[in-house]
């Protein structure tokens, strides 16, 4: 990447009480939350994301049940914070107003709404309601590689007409290679004149040079977790992105020593291991499925007797998206249905 040595500031997003919850099927209780809230809060972490991994109001049987509501993972979190923000995100058709304002009566600074990465216009009633409440509001395109650089822009110029103070794209199926995020980012920023943002997923070992090629590309808001801790093969991992933006000559405003401690906490109380890139994560990667199938494809991996790269294959090949797991099942019957007839093998797309 050209330009090594960058200035000025990024702020960063710390996603890991949110994103995190995908990895141990949405079952951090208050005292883990609250433990890792104050820690990060310590280590001057601007913004700390809270809630179930999909989101406000998607705790369920197809997404998940957490293990606390929405409700008491915010009233856990928010006295443990004094300093930093404290955000919340939320998919419209999962959650509705009535949880934005639960949520901003917890005292959420920001909102963060995210929708597929061509349908900004179902935000614009949301977006418009966070504005009015007076909060931050942030909107993200998920499944961003599903869309060319340019539509993906358009739709960032939507959400900002709508009233996002902040817009931008995450790699839901860590499916991007460093120039893919160039090109993507620099659409945006030229489309926009609210910052720009990038989440990064580690499925084929590129969340952190990804996000510091959207750094590079413009943008300015970055989401990272402690020991990259997230869906499928984790997020950006949050204490090495720091230093090396140090390195880079960006400021985050971050004390690295308090983040160390925030990270070691992290993968002692929240995780049974840190993340790791496994053949699965490899698969869904290339398949550009969204990460947080995974626990999902593999029970029903096991269940229907069909390798799960199959499924996963397949799944990209139809351009699953969440909110879409009930497809998963139908994936796994008609592949079980074509193991009498070859390997059931499906044919990665490029």
């Amino acid at each position: 990447m050209e330009g090594v040595r960058g200035s000025g500031s990024v702020r960063i997003y710390d996603s890991t009480l949110r994103d995190g919850q995908h990895a141990v099927r949405h079952s951090l209780n208050a005292q883990q939350l609250r433990r890792y809230a104050s820690a990060a809060d310590t280590a001057g972490v601007p913004t700390v994301e809270i809630g179930h991994g999909n989101g406000l109001g998607a705790s369920s049987l197809q997404a998940g049940r957490a293990t606390l509501t929405d409700d008491e993972m915010l009233s856990a979190v928010r006295e443990a914070m004094p300093k930093s923000e404290m955000a919340v995100f939320m998919l419209p058709g999962w959650g509705t107003a009535n949880d934005l304002t639960m949520a901003i009566g917890h005292g959420a600074d920001v909102v963060r709404l995210g929708m597929h990465c061509t349908e900004a216009d179902i935000a614009e009633r949301h977006l418009g309601f966070v504005r009015d409440a007076g909060v931050k509001a942030q909107a993200v395109l998920l499944m961003s590689h599903m869309a060319s650089p340019q539509r993906l822009a358009d739709e960032c110029a939507k959400l900002a007409k709508f009233g996002a103070n902040a817009v931008g794209i995450l790699d839901s199926s860590g499916h991007y290679l460093p120039l893919d995020v160039m090109e993507r980012i620099k659409t945006i920023c030229e489309a926009v004149d609210v910052p720009v943002l990038f989440h990064g997923h580690n499925n084929l070992s590129m969340a952190l040079a990804n996000s510091l090629a959207a750094i590079q590309s413009g943008a300015r808001i970055i989401d990272a977790c402690a020991r990259g801790f997230g869906a499928g093969a984790g997020n950006a991992q949050l204490e090495v992105l720091v230093p090396v933006l140090s390195r880079m000559g960006y400021e985050t405003g971050i004390d690295l020593y308090s983040l160390l401690d925030a990270a070691d906490l992290a993968e002692s109380e929240l995780m049974t291991a840190p993340p790791k890139i496994d053949s699965v994560s490899v698969v869904s990667g290339l398949a550009g499925v969204f990460s947080g199938f995974r626990h999902r494809v593999q029970d029903i991996s096991k269940e229907y007797g069909v390798d799960s790269r199959d499924i996963f294959f397949e799944l990209g090949r139809r351009q699953v998206v969440a909110g879409q797991e009930d497809l998963i099942v139908d994936v796994a019957l008609e592949l079980r249905g074509m193991l009498g007839k070859n390997s059931g093998r499906v044919a990665p797309t490029q």
